[in-house]
């Protein structure tokens, strides 16, 4: 007796499983086919932003949006097309959700802290930005995360919700950058013709911006020297290599024309005295 019905519950299952079958690959084919379309429906929004030139900070928020609130609703339908009940599902979620948002609290203000960078954009995308201690270009801004690339090519990570309650520094801003460089001179030195042939040099070198025009200034007089401050500026992409240019040619105009450095003193005290 139970043996026939170990064998009647094995063939009804057996049935359930083959009727089954059909259902399961299907939905399963519409699971990866959704999966595909999402993927390639990111594709054609990112053709399209670049078609029309859209802010590009504003693109990648809304791909990465979108990107995700279509992978929700595939994996939905894929829940309810295998059998399960979606309002029960959508109702645990909500549940699930409120229990994930207490205690994620800091991802839901990274999602806030998103929305305000783009809204009233402290930078974009392409922007060297100085905030939380790093320094970088702005590669991408995300639902929870900007993105920066810095000078020592390194990638870094960082919270919106952070970022956008934290101080920014947007060094590109304006488009141009100025330098504060500094060479002393000995105090015999002429200021007037010193500070002529520095700005000799920077007129010529061609990194160096004519406006805002570069200027030359006493810093301070130091024990054995005229400290003197040097400000060009010069476009961002150019800044390193300018300052570098700068003052190669202006030591070696020093050198041309005999201008003196401090002189270095040094006192030698005998201690049998």
């Amino acid at each position: 007796m139970k043996k026939e019905q170990f064998i009647n519950h094995l063939e009804s299952w057996t049935d359930a499983i083959v009727d089954y079958l059909p259902t399961l690959a299907y939905s399963l084919f519409v699971l990866f086919a959704g999966f595909w379309i999402a993927k390639r429906l990111d594709k054609g929004l990112e053709k399209y932003f670049q078609k029309r030139n859209y802010d590009v900070s504003l693109e990648g928020f809304i791909r990465s949006l979108v990107s995700v609130g279509l992978k929700i609703i595939i994996v939905l339908t894929f829940a309810g097309m295998i059998g399960l009940p979606t309002t029960s599902l959508l109702a645990v979620f909500g549940a699930a959700g409120l229990a994930v948002g207490l205690a994620l609290q800091g991802s839901l203000a990274n999602f806030a802290g998103g929305v305000l960078i783009l809204i009233f954009k402290p930078f974009k995308v392409g922007d060297v930005i100085s905030t939380q201690g790093e320094t970088g270009e702005v590669k991408e801004i995300q639902i929870f995360n900007t993105i920066l690339l810095t000078t020592e090519n390194k990638t870094v990570i960082l919270a919106n919700g952070a970022v956008s309650n934290g101080t920014i520094i947007n060094v590109t801003r304006f488009g141009s950058l100025r330098a504060n460089l500094s060479v002393a001179i000995d105090f015999t030195e002429d200021f007037d013709k010193v500070k002529a042939m520095i700005l000799t040099v920077m007129a010529n070198e061609p990194e160096v911006l004519k406006d805002p025009a570069p200027t030359v200034v006493i810093l301070e007089y130091a024990e054995s020297a005229i400290i003197l401050g040097i400000r060009p500026y010069a476009n961002v992409a150019d800044f390193g290599s300018m300052q570098s240019n700068v003052y190669e040619k202006i030591r070696k105009a020093f050198v041309e024309n005999d201008v003196k450095g401090p002189e270095i003193k040094r006192t030698y005290i005998n201690p049998e005295d």
